[in-house]
């Protein structure tokens, strides 16, 4: 079915800002042989972003030979913003971005892992948030989007955190308790924006596509708990879509450990962090310095040659390997990234996954994908969360 004229506009509008996000300092010229709109259709289009307050223009180009000097188009110095926040194990993080990426303001506080008691951390977070916020009022920067991340399953309508076990969380309202202790969260809701709250496997796997390409990409994480999920490219301009993966609840250890999810065997009660640390040494280790402090140190001695926690770390690798086989068989995707602390032992999972391959007179059944380390770093989380919203914003770039 045609799209309506409304619609085609918006998505013009999404198109050429889109283009100016990518390509900043080019010219009208440069956007309609891109885009394949008319010059005219662009000339139009780009008059309406500027009068919104989006575009503006920027320096002079000269022409490559004989020509008129073009004038380039970059984001408006003041264009409205995107604001994210990340609760993770051990801290809460605000960070306030542009359309195009980039970073504007970033807050972090230890919020001091008061177990069972949600209210205190959430205070952690508002007190990030509004810190945030209040940098990008003072620069005349208006917020576009709120997105609020979580190291944790969430879901049910409104959309709220279903289980926390990193910091003994039942089912709790995230949005609902913020929205009492942030003056920010409540302005921007008052202005009738609708904050959006996450699992942070599935904004960081958006993020891992965008930086390694192919179309199916599958990723799994390990921090806290292990997360996942597979993203589908959408073969068009319209992004990615992202299907939640609870890997760590895959059950791959027949009548084994009873999980707190109820089934047996899960992926989370061989290979979790938790299980890894203490087997390791390093509960002790996470209880006084936090989870990321040793996780590092389990790296480092697994690097290092420590038998004892190397024995470990081969035992857990087998089990991610063997859930990574399971969801490859039935995804065959082109990649396969790896999150978390997992990110640094990628080649010995890689290595464990290559070999237990299925074959036919020796030759493998599927493509094996490679099982690659993320290069993103803790920051995938955000980075996905900015990219989502900027996705979402170009839909319909007027109402910015």
């Amino acid at each position: 079915m045609p799209l309506a004229t409304p619609d085609v506009r918006r998505h013009n509008l999404g198109l050429v800002l889109g283009r100016v996000l990518e390509g900043a300092g080019e010219a009208r010229a440069d956007i309609a042989g891109a885009t394949g709109l008319s010059r005219g259709a662009v000339t139009s289009l780009v008059a309406e972003l500027i009068d919104a307050g989006l575009v503006e223009e920027s320096d002079v180009v000269a022409p490559a030979g004989m020509g008129r000097p073009r004038t380039a188009l970059t984001l408006a110095a003041a264009a409205p913003c995107v604001l994210i926040a990340l609760l993770d194990a051990d801290h809460a993080t605000a960070v306030a971005g542009t359309l195009a990426g980039e970073e504007l303001a970033r807050t972090s506080r230890s919020h001091g892992r008061p177990m069972g008691d949600p209210a205190a951390i959430v205070g952690v977070l508002a007190d990030a948030l509004d810190d945030v916020a209040g940098r990008m009022a003072a620069a005349g920067r208006r917020i576009a989007d709120v997105c609020v991340v979580v190291w944790a399953p969430v879901g049910g309508t409104p959309v709220r955190v279903l289980a926390d076990t990193d910091l003994a969380w039942g089912e709790v309202d995230l949005l609902g308790l913020l929205r009492t202790r942030s003056t920010a969260l409540a302005a921007f809701e008052r202005a009738g924006g609708e904050p959006r709250l996450v699992s942070d496997a599935e904004v960081a796997a958006l993020a891992e596509h965008a930086a390694v390409g192919g179309d199916t990409l599958l990723y799994l994480k390990a921090d806290s708990g292990i997360g996942g999920a597979v993203v589908l490219a959408a073969g068009d301009d319209s992004g990615a879509r992202v299907l939640p993966a609870a890997l760590g609840h895959l059950p791959v250890v027949p009548d084994g450990v009873r999980c707190a999810c109820g089934q047996r065997g899960c992926l989370v009660t061989v290979a979790g962090p938790d299980v890894l640390l203490a087997r390791s040494g390093l509960g002790a280790l996470a209880a006084d310095e936090g989870l990321t402090v040793a996780l590092e140190a389990f790296v480092t001695q697994v690097r290092t040659g420590d038998e004892s926690t190397a024995s470990v770390w081969r035992g857990a690798a087998r089990e991610i390997a063997r859930t990574l086989q399971i969801v490859a068989l039935t995804v065959a995707p082109d990649v396969i990234v790896l999150g978390g602390f997992v990110a640094a032992l990628a080649a010995d999972v890689d290595e464990m996954f290559r070999a237990i391959q299925p074959r036919i007179a020796h030759a493998p059944v599927l493509p094996v994908a490679p099982v690659l380390g993320s290069t993103l770093g803790a920051d995938a989380a955000l980075r996905g969360a900015q990219r989502d919203a900027r996705l979402r914003l170009l839909a319909d770039p007027l109402a910015i």
